[in-house]
């Protein structure tokens, strides 16, 4: 696909127009009041705790719309969802139907009962919780990779091996259109306005495509190598990439230029994800490390420690509303560790909307989780005085969790 390419991103400086640095891309000196809320609180909490989930390394995981439930992939063919309920996460189902791994899944935008799934077997099931069967089997031509549900829950994108991406009717479950591209396709997402259509490739550009036209709109020089992954915040303000170049760019999505980097980590950036609030950006890689940012200041909020290496993978779930929590999903991916399991891993943190008022975050997120292979983890434990908390503990079994 010919496209015209923009200026280089984080190494346009003195540049202007889309696709360029821009001048007002510095940090602030000292960290926000936000940031050293945020900073006491993961200091004094970081436990973890494992579930049995799949008999192999987990590809994939993320939340429902409404933060009840979540969901995995495997290596092993299936799916799993688990309930999260009060004072613990419960496994409700496990779908099996795949003939090859489930390399990614997602959740429709807004209806809480249904999931997508793709597999290396060249096809793409549609699920829904509320039957526990699949609803849809659609063909495609290639061993599928990566996926996403457009914004209006009305158009999936799937993506192959062969840089092919499909998308199909999510309510006729027919191909619309397909994009035979020229360069290495990793992730691809729609911007949450639901008209352009983003790719990140291998040459480290970002390509935008108008959508449902499917038209050329730019092509930005985001980074120096491999562009990997790309996440738009909830608020709609800006997007991020990650990069072999072990950077990460956050973009502003009107302008399309890129505001600020984020350079702690040392290995290429795998996954991002933004907090429900579009306030934090965690980010990961093979680093032994989850680096969690104030998006608006690059400030290091915590920095949650991995005892494994090779993270691949980060999600970020939103709101419980009856639980009237703010939950966050940090997920990590582990080659390397683990590799006869398949458990979830995790750290369950709960903190309360009135509990959150007296730690400078009144729209802080209350549970993180991080998976690593076969497990998923949690992270540090956001909790205010007073508060009831699930606390994991060091185990490879489903022991109880404990009140603090």
């Amino acid at each position: 696909m010919a496209v015209a390419a923009a200026a280089m991103g984080p190494s346009a400086l003195g540049q202007s127009g889309p696709g360029s640095m821009a001048p007002w891309c510095s940090v602030t000196s000292g960290p926000t009041r936000y940031v050293l809320g945020m900073q006491e609180l993961f200091r004094g909490h970081s436990k973890t705790r494992e579930f049995p989930a799949h008999s192999a390394k987990v590809h994939s995981v993320a939340w429902s719309c409404d933060g009840r439930r979540l969901a995995s992939g495997s290596f092993d063919k299936t799916a799993s969802v688990f309930l999260l309920e009060k004072d613990r996460l419960v496994k409700e189902n496990n779908y099996r139907g795949h003939g090859d791994s489930v390399d990614q899944l997602c959740w429709h935008p807004s209806n809480p009962d249904l999931f997508v799934t793709a597999s290396g077997d060249k096809t793409i099931r549609i699920w829904d919780v509320r039957t526990t069967k699949c609803i849809a089997t659609v063909n495609t031509k290639g061993e599928n990779i990566n996926i996403c549900w457009s914004p209006d829950g009305q158009t999936i994108a799937v993506g192959n091996k062969d840089d092919v991406v499909t998308f199909i009717d999510a309510k006729t479950h027919r191909s619309k259109a397909e994009e035979q591209f020229k360069f290495e396709v990793n992730e691809i997402s729609w911007n949450n306005d639901n008209n352009m259509f983003f790719l990140t490739n291998g040459n480290g550009c970002i390509n935008i495509l108008s959508y449902p036209e499917l038209k050329p709109v730019q092509s930005i020089n985001a980074h120096p190598s491999n562009c990997i992954c790309i996440k738009f915040d909830p608020m709609g303000k800006y997007f991020a990439t990650g990069s072999a170049d072990a950077l990460v760019s956050l973009w502003d999505v009107d302008e399309l230029v890129c505001v600020r980097c984020f350079s702690r980590l040392d290995w290429p950036v795998r996954t991002l994800s933004f907090s429900h609030d579009g306030k934090m950006l965690a980010s990961a890689s093979e680093d032994h490390f989850i680096d969690i940012a104030e998006v608006e200041t690059a400030t290091c909020v915590p920095r949650c420690s991995w005892t494994c290496c090779h993270l691949v993978f980060l999600s970020v779930c939103p709101r419980c509303l009856l639980l009237e929590e703010w939950p966050c999903l940090l997920c990590s991916l582990d080659y390397e560790l683990f590799e006869d399991g398949g458990s979830l891993r995790m750290r369950v943190h709960s903190l309360s909307r009135h509990a959150v008022s007296t730690c400078y975050a009144p729209e802080i997120p209350s549970r993180c989780w991080g998976y690593n292979s076969e497990k998923i983890h949690t992270f540090p434990s956001l909790v205010g005085q007073g508060e009831q908390t699930l606390i994991e503990e060091t185990a490879w079994g489903l022991d109880q969790f404990r009140e603090c």
